[in-house]
């Protein structure tokens, strides 16, 4: 056990608690943030929790360097800094820690990436926490103020969401963020072999009460935020258990007039319940991400991603039309990069893509996570790349093609998936051609209080029109202006009855904004090469440097070759989805 000295006073301290900044990432919308007015897209759930799991006479702030910088100066003044951090983190936490401890600061590291890698930082952070932190965390700080504590704590046995306190919404500075950010469970029941959620939170789904949940939505509504993702690595990983949850949330909803809408993610067998899909859409969830991963089964199989592949519900392809069709949008994930796959996948993928109408599709190259299944794997069989930066973005050496072709490959996937004209064909065929509908503005709640539906396409009428002019205001290419203008006004030509499909139809150009000039940018300009697993290779630029939409260069839409300098290249992470 290491000591300190003990806290003077009535052994109160001041605690930092630190989210570092992302790299530019598919999901981060670091280039559409402009266009919504703000910072970031949602906060990451653990600051909050942390905040709440701290006894009282401490002081607690939080710093969350993706809406804010860090202030060394003032961080020094702290006695306690604390970090957490994603593998996708993981270089702009190394420089983190180096610049505290130069300042003489005591430093203590958690989170996914250290779970997952916990020697990273060797003897540079003072205390590591591995894994869930609800027991460990109040232990610590108790034995920290007695002054004698630990240098690893690993709790033994996971936490029962039960216990979960509501996390610190209040503390974080809510007007910078998109989206809110709210947990319900933990754990999934499959066994994807590349995927490090079963290695942190185990395949028994643990779920909190519904008492719990609506407080926290209350904490949610009270700090202005309605838009809110449960970031669940699957939410129906327990479906019995989820269901009540949901008639809760529900009537929650309707008691407050529905002021909150939710996306989340869950499992392909969703399409299997139609029970749990209604609950779903009376709770005001609209969208829902899937691990998709390959339209190839014997690809699925050699992952262990067997519920995209059982027979019941038919198809992967019917089964998401049968999800889309029931009134839930559909985004996924896809992998290229597995043992199974050729260089035939991507001309797959991208049919594949195009055949089920999702608009939002992350592809990311395989990657193996530590301590998972797939690292171990390929570790025994010498194809891993064990460097800690990887020149074609993957640790992964692939089987059945070179690592150029693996690399090329994914770029002219994510080129095809954004090309406008591709894009919006995704988008035209479900939104406007085959007249989506979301089904949780037409459940029996609606049918009943019409003018509840009235207000809510009212709300969707205004936000349309502030986000279409914010769309033409700020985009700077005009080519990409014309294209949204032309879209938009025969999307609302064709749907003009239900204002929602049009403002989230201007929502969808905005987002495509940051992953067509996302794409563009790393085709053109190796350092900026991006995938799922963060930065694969660290540069002298600062990480998740935001840029301003009026800054972006001019990008154009003509075909152009895939300039790689493969062995200059930064990035990459596994799809951690269920």
């Amino acid at each position: 056990m290491a000591t300190h000295a003990k806290l003077t006073g009535a052994n109160m301290s001041r605690i930092a608690i630190i989210n570092p900044a992302f790299e530019v990432s598919y999901w981060g919308l670091e280039y559409s943030q402009p266009l919504f007015g703000k910072k970031a897209n949602m906060p990451v759930a653990s600051l909050p929790l942390l905040a709440a799991l701290t006894p009282p006479e401490h002081e607690v702030v939080l710093f969350d360097e993706n809406v804010e910088p860090l202030d060394f100066d003032e961080l020094q003044t702290f006695d306690l800094v604390a970090m957490t951090g994603m593998s996708v983190q993981r270089f702009r936490m190394d420089s983190i820690v180096t610049e505290l401890k130069d300042r003489g600061c005591f430093v203590v590291i958690g989170g996914p990436w250290v779970t997952v890698e916990e020697d990273y930082f060797g003897d540079r952070v003072d205390v590591v926490f591995i894994g869930e932190a609800e027991v460990t965390w109040p232990r610590f700080l108790k034995e920290w103020q007695e002054g004698d504590y630990g240098q690893r704590y690993e709790q033994t046995d996971k936490t029962e969401m039960t216990t979960v306190p509501t996390p610190r919404h209040d503390l974080l500075k809510n007007k910078h963020y998109l989206v809110g950010s709210l947990q319900i469970s933990r754990g999934c029941p499959f066994q994807c072999e590349f995927c490090d959620i079963i290695v942190t939170f185990g395949r028994r789904p643990r779920i909190k009460q519904a008492s719990q949940v609506t407080a926290e939505l209350d904490s949610l509504l009270t700090q202005g935020m309605h838009i809110v993702f449960i970031v669940d690595d699957n939410l129906i990983g327990n479906k019995k258990a989820i269901k009540p949850v949901l008639r809760e949330v529900a009537t929650w909803q309707q008691r407050h007039g529905y002021p909150i809408v939710f996306s989340t993610e869950a499992s392909l067998d969703l399409c299997e319940d139609d029970e749990l899909m209604e609950l779903m859409a009376e709770a005001n969830i609209q969208s829902v991400f899937i691990g998709l991963e390959s339209p190839d089964e014997e690809s699925l199989k050699e992952t262990k991603k067997y519920q995209n592949v059982r027979s019941r519900g038919g198809t992967m392809l019917e089964k998401v039309h049968r999800i889309q069709d029931f009134g839930m949008e559909v985004w996924c994930g896809l992998i290229v990069g597995f043992d199974n796959d050729t260089s035939a996948i991507f001309e797959t993928q991208q049919k594949f893509l195009k055949d089920s109408r999702i608009a939002h599709a992350m592809v990311g190259l395989l990657h193996a996570i530590p301590k998972t299944p797939l690292h171990a794997r390929l570790l025994e069989e010498g194809r891993l790349d064990l460097a800690d930066e990887h020149h074609f973005g993957t640790n992964v050496i692939p089987k059945s093609m070179t690592r150029d072709e693996l690399l090329r490959g994914y770029l002219e996937t994510m080129r095809n998936a954004y090309e406008p004209d591709v894009y919006f064909d995704r988008l035209d065929q479900l939104f406007v051609r085959d007249r989506f509908q979301f089904r949780a503005l037409n459940t029996s709640y609606f049918e009943k209080h019409r003018w509840q539906r009235r207000k809510q396409r009212a709300i969707f009428t205004v936000g349309f029109v502030a986000m279409f002019i914010r769309l033409m205001w700020k985009v700077p290419d005009a080519d990409l202006r014309r294209t949204y203008r032309r879209q938009i006004l025969a999307a609302v030509r064709r749907r003009f009855a239900t204002p929602e499909i049009y403002f989230f139809y201007v929502l969808k150009c905005a987002m495509h904004y940051h992953h067509h000039r996302m794409t563009t940018e790393m085709i053109d300009d190796p350092s900026k090469f991006v995938s799922t697993y963060g930065k694969a290779m660290r540069s002298d630029q600062p990480a998740a440097v935001k840029s301003d939409c009026g800054s972006a260069a001019q990008l154009k839409h003509t075909e152009r070759p895939i300039a790689v300098a493969s062995p200059s290249l930064p990035v990459v992470e596994t799809t951690t989805s269920t």
